[in-house]
Parts: C-alpha cells; sequence; structure tokens
C-alpha cells in the first residue's frame, strides 16, 4: 500500500452493492496481499462482514446463510480475520509483518506494538513463527491491534504467554 500513484484512494465500501462480491473481494485481497484464494465471497450487513465458502454441490437444509467470517471492508482496503489470516497468509505476497515472542506476546493481550518500518501503511497480516495472528493496521512504525477483547491472550501469570 504505497504512494505510487498520484489519484485520489476509492473507498471500496462504495463499490459494495455495486459490484460483485466475489469480485470486489479478491481484488482487493490482490491488490494488499498479492493472494486470492478460489473462494464464494458475500458481503453482508452495515458493517460489510465478508463471509467466505467454497462452492459444493452437495445441498443441504439449514440457514439460507453460509460460509466464515473472513474479512470486513473497510474505509480504506480489508480487514482480514483471524480466520481470513490463516487462509491468505501462507501464501501472501505483501503486507506480511512478522513478530517476535515478546511483540507477539503483546499483540495477543491486545496491545498495539512498535514495528520497525515506518514507511508500511494499511492493512497488514500479522504473524509469529508458523502462525497467522489476524490483521493490524500499520501506521507510523507501528501495529494498531485489531484483535477482539474475546479472542485476547490472557494468561494468568503472564509469563507463559508464547511458550518456546
Amino acid at each position: 500500500m504505497s504512494g505510487e500513484s498520484n489519484e485520489t484512494p476509492r473507498n471500496p465500501r462504495e463499490e459494495v452493492g455495486r459490484t460483485d462480491d466475489t469480485g470486489l473481494v479478491k481484488r482487493l485481497l490482490i491488490e494488499n496481499y498479492g493472494y486470492a484464494p478460489d473462494l464464494v465471497y458475500e458481503i453482508r450487513g452495515r458493517y460489510h462482514k465478508v463471509y467466505a465458502w467454497k462452492p459444493c454441490t452437495l445441498e443441504i437444509k439449514g440457514p439460507d446463510r453460509q460460509g466464515v467470517y473472513f474479512a470486513r471492508i473497510e474505509s480504506d482496503g480489508i480487514r482480514l480475520s483471524i480466520e481470513g489470516s490463516f487462509l491468505i497468509g501462507p501464501k501472501a505476497t505483501k503486507n506480511v509483518v512478522e513478530l517476535d515472542d515478546e511483540r507477539a506476546r503483546r499483540y495477543l493481550a491486545g496491545e498495539s506494538v512498535e514495528i520497525g518500518d515506518r514507511e508500511l501503511h494499511g492493512w497488514v497480516i500479522v504473524k509469529w513463527r508458523n502462525y497467522f495472528l489476524g490483521s493490524a493496521k500499520a501506521k507510523e512504525g507501528r501495529l494498531i491491534n485489531y484483535v477482539p477483547k474475546e479472542r485476547r491472550f490472557r494468561s494468568p501469570s503472564g509469563d507463559e504467554a508464547l511458550g518456546g
């Protein structure tokens, strides 16, 4: 997400409902992470949540809605859920930030963490070792934390967070 173009950045939320959901999500994934899996994507609700699933010929009776919560369309791009980062991360070619043990521990506890790259801006995938921890917003040398409160790491002693 660099400033290579002089054109005004567009708000992807303005495209919701005007274009095919799958096409829009795939384009945003390619632009931001360099990879988009071959899934069906549906954008739902006023919060522009993206659900994803693999098409299947087996007809199953049940709720109208299908898929796993994958991402959210933001005014400045696409923010992956933790599950979305697991699906995109292994094949992403850009905007992946790796954290060391201490910064990963703090990130999972809900803190924003410092990164060395002050040039990196926008939505990134957060990685620790071989694990994808979700997504964050890189801004001014920091990762702004978006781990939901109910999914944050809480250790009774604080010492055992990310064991070796």
